[in-house]
């Protein structure tokens, strides 16, 4: 059985990663890209369905580990009977695909094991394994093709690849894991060691340009490590995590695909690297977004493959049992054929808050507003499946209209400072309908509250959302019985914020999961907003000691059992992390910036209006 989420750590190439456990198993690895084919996949099984072992021959009498300081290498540090050895786990960010490992003796000696399991096609094809004249082990199967290059001794055995071996101190064993095609030559060897040097080079070059953050300087830094692994280099796409099918709830069938690119998390993960000052990683995220939804608006999807991809049929994987049982195992997201009109919202506010940081709007930007707003003109009328990507039927979601308030609000601001006042005034007046339409059908005088959808009496996080666009000032009177009817019903152990009542929610899923980690930082920006700042500083700090020991935090979390859920590590727990440093940190961090007025020329229903 797999360990627990926590149990994990990422190493990655910024093409795609791998999770190595505390055990010393690599249990997930998917190539080339994030969202290939795993040829590791014992996270959602067993062994058998592929894992890489390296660990001490005898249980170890301790564990610990650690990213070596602004990298993403990854130290697992072994304490034996007879000494102690660390594992170095990392992927160069370089041309070509390989995983590397080299094991280091401390002190005395240790007896180590190997098991190496390759299983491509997530789990189900075992390979021909054989070995090339220089010794290396060669795995092939179909178009792919694992070569393992070590002078460690190893064997085939029960269509494993076994061996053992002992590290003294001051001694490394090293071992390359390439990626090619079955159809051409063999991936070229490349030195272990100085691929480490370059790995580290490149990391510590990149995380050092990261500002201090006050006490959470480290915590940030971490955290933009993860979100540059989860970057797609080659196209500047972010996935939204690592891995597929990781549980919402243990034994649950909520389990889906997160190996793609979300356009929801463009504005706050724009505004974290902007506001860091890595603007190139913003302007490629940007470009991204700006290049995918190219063409006709009434096909914009919720989200895109790495690349752009837009055809992400989601199947199931019946020969996987599930990661602890929970099942089905899903690959691709049936939820990028849903309308969902939030995500016009976002890509119009980001293109907003890029040119507010200094970023100007491209000729395709400029190009792509009107028809994007032309279409929204109509469409934000309609029910769509929300933030939450309910399957129970579409229905007029609170957060959906205010997002599109914020396209027309954030367009009517661009077109002023252009000097184009008359589509200034036209948008403006449009802003002005949704807000006034939102706040007389979309609050529920009874529970003195913002509800989830028009007519209903349920409560949904993403409310919170509702001050750190701007819609209502934290300080309206609407938005604090909001924030208080939050805190009694979606507050769990007053850290936790549920996403929506599941219980009974119609939203086509049996009910439970754990808390989405988001939604409690955006808990941490309302109180900042509304100068809460003890109780904002208290939550935050609860949160961070989430974090497993290397850093990381999942999707979601079981306040009931105090474990990880969901898919690991998630972009937008990080990206939640980052923005509420910021916001704690200065004096405007990226919630009062996001909510401020774009152009004090335009007027569009003022905020605190109904």
């Amino acid at each position: 059985m797999a360990l627990r989420i926590e149990d994990y750590a990422l190493i990655g190439d910024c093409r795609t990663a791998a999770l190595v456990g505390r055990d010393g198993s690599i249990d997930w690895l998917c190539w080339p890209r994030f969202d290939s084919a795993a040829c590791l996949a014992a996270l959602l099984g067993t062994s058998e369905h592929g894992r890489w072992l390296i660990a001490p021959r005898r249980s170890p009498l301790a564990v610990s580990r650690r990213y070596r300081s602004g990298t993403l290498v990854l130290e697992t540090e072994f304490q034996t009977e007879t000494g102690s050895a660390v594992v170095v786990d990392f992927m160069p960010p370089a041309d070509g695909a390989h995983l590397v490992r080299i094991v280091i003796g401390r002190s005395g000696r240790v007896d180590f094991r190997t098991e190496f399991v390759v299983r491509f096609n997530y789990g189900s094809i075992v390979p021909w394994v054989n070995r090339l004249d220089d010794g290396t082990i060669n795995a092939i199967a179909g178009p792919e093709r694992l070569v393992l290059r070590t002078a460690a001794a190893l064997h085939g055995e029960d269509l494993k690849t076994l061996g053992e071996f002992t590290v003294a101190a001051g001694e490394s064993i090293p071992f390359v894991l390439s990626y090619g095609l079955s159809f051409q030559s063999p991936p070229p060897a490349i030195d272990p060691l100085d691929a480490l040097k370059q790995t580290e080079a490149f990391w510590r070059e990149w995380s050092d340009r990261c500002p201090d953050v006050g006490p959470w300087t480290q915590e940030v830094k971490r955290s933009l490590i993860t979100l540059k692994a989860l970057t797609y280099a080659p196209t500047g796409g972010i996935v939204a995590a690592a891995t597929t099918s990781l549980p919402e709830r243990l034994g649950g069938v909520r389990n889906w695909d997160y190996r793609y690119c979300w356009l929801r998390d463009a504005t706050f993960t724009l505004q974290v690297f902007m506001h860091l000052g890595y603007y190139d990683e913003a302007r490629a995220w940007r470009d991204w977004i700006l290049r995918t939804i190219a063409g006709s608006p009434d096909q914009v999807q919720i989200m895109y493959g790495v690349g752009g991809e837009r055809w992400l049929p989601e199947l199931i994987v019946p020969w996987l049992p599930g990661y602890e049982s929970s099942s089905p195992v899903r690959i691709g997201n049936a939820a990028s054929q849903q309308l969902q009109i939030d995500v016009f919202g976002e890509v119009i506010d980001a293109m907003a808050q890029a040119r507010k940081a200094g970023l100007d709007i491209t000729e395709r930007g400029r190009a792509l507003r009107p028809l994007v707003m032309d279409y929204l003109a109509k469409a934000w009328r309609e029910p769509d499946e929300g933030i939450w990507e309910v399957r129970g039927g579409p229905q007029h979601f609170v957060h959906s209209k205010v997002m599109a308030w914020v396209a027309f609000d954030r367009a009517a601001g661009g077109f002023a400072a252009e000097g184009l006042h008359e589509e200034a005034q036209r948008w403006g007046a449009l802003a002005g309908d949704v807000h006034a339409e939102v706040c007389a059908r979309g609050f529920d005088r009874e529970i003195n509250s913002f509800v989830q959808a028009y007519g209903s009496k349920r409560l949904d996080a993403s409310l919170l959302l509702l001050p750190l666009v701007g819609f209502v000032p934290a300080t309206d009177p609407r938005m604090q019985g909001t924030l208080r009817a939050i805190e009694d019903r979606l507050l769990i152990d007053g850290e936790f914020v549920l996403r929506y009542e599941t219980d009974d929610a119609d939203d086509g899923l049996p009910a439970g999961e754990g808390a989405f980690l988001a939604c409690s930082f955006w808990l941490v920006d309302n109180y900042i907003l509304q100068g809460r700042y003890v109780e904002a500083r208290q939550l935050f700090d609860r949160l961070l000691s989430r974090c497993n020991d290397v850093g990381l935090l999942s999707e979601e979390f079981d306040p009931s059992t105090g474990r990880m859920l969901g898919n690991f590590p998630q972009a937008y727990s990080h990206v939640g992390l980052i923005s509420c440093a910021l916001n704690l940190s200065r004096q405007m961090g990226p919630a009062e910036e996001r909510a401020e007025a774009p152009d004090p020329r335009v007027t569009t229903a003022p905020a605190g209006s109904s």
